[in-house]
């Protein structure tokens, strides 16, 4: 017997653009990182090094103000776009875990309109990780490219507040900065480098996890989560687990 698909609105339009936008950022800063770590072996070295590290940062700019822009709509946003619905949290969060994990080894997975218990730890993880690498990084651009928001102040902190040195201070130069000022600046990026490039590394193995996940559960569970995200609708051919919510809302126009 054929089941019969369903339609079910999910994600609105900011989220659908976030995500894109979020996307196209994320691979683009992954490429230039992974120049910018090789760089001597390419040898990238002097201004073509500055520039690729200026082109990482205005990037990264996108990408933050994008994030930033989805954590104010996970208040204001449509149901399925909030906190509440992609947080593993709530009473009843561990026991829909272990449920839907059972209907996976099972060979037939509930169905979701929003995201699976598992979908929801691993979003909640990538927005961690990702304000990490967005606050990290905005960092960095100050220290190595006095960048704003905060490279106003490390370039203070180099030229200690000389306004002769600050006017001729620039990126990859070190004529006009105070040598002990400066190493002391460097000290302090040290741990905010380590933390930035490592979580480079981690954000790496999510991302490939993500697309497989995705890919997974569009083979197994036939919902329309690619083109969800196109759409902003998904296609199901069984009772979803959160239909009692999506039947409260099915009136409202910003699901």
């Amino acid at each position: 017997m054929t089941k019969k698909l369903q339609r079910f609105k999910v994600w609105d339009r900011t989220t659908r653009l976030f995500h894109w936008v979020n996307a196209i950022s994320v691979l683009s800063l992954m490429i230039i990182g992974i120049l910018i770590l090789n760089a001597k072996s390419l040898g990238i070295e002097g201004d073509a090094k500055i520039l690729l590290k200026t082109i990482h940062t205005y990037i990264g700019y996108v990408f933050a103000i994008n994030l930033c822009w989805r954590i104010i709509w996970a208040f204001i946003g449509g149901f399925y776009a909030r906190w509440n619905q992609f947080l593993p949290v709530g009473k009843d969060f561990l026991a829909s875990l272990r449920k839907y994990t059972s209907s996976l080894f099972s060979g037939t997975p509930q169905q979701y309109i929003g995201h699976n218990p598992i979908g929801k730890l691993i979003i909640s993880l990538f927005f961690l990780l990702l304000s990490i690498q967005a606050i990290t990084g905005t960092i960095i651009a100050g220290t190595d490219l006095y960048l704003p928001p905060f490279g106003g102040y490390f370039a203070e902190w180099v030229t200690e507040g000389d306004l002769e040195r600050l006017k001729e201070l620039k990126p990859g130069d070190k004529t006009y900065v105070v040598e002990k000022a400066y190493e002391e600046m460097r000290s302090f990026r040290k741990p905010i480098i380590t933390v930035h490039v490592y979580g480079f590394y981690i954000l790496i193995v999510f991302v490939l996890i993500h697309i497989a996940g995705v890919i997974v559960s569009e083979l197994r569970e036939k919902n329309g989560l690619i083109s969800a995200m196109i759409t902003g609708e998904k296609i199901l051919d069984d009772l979803p687990e959160d239909q009692k919510e999506y039947s409260e809302l099915k009136e409202d126009d910003n699901v």
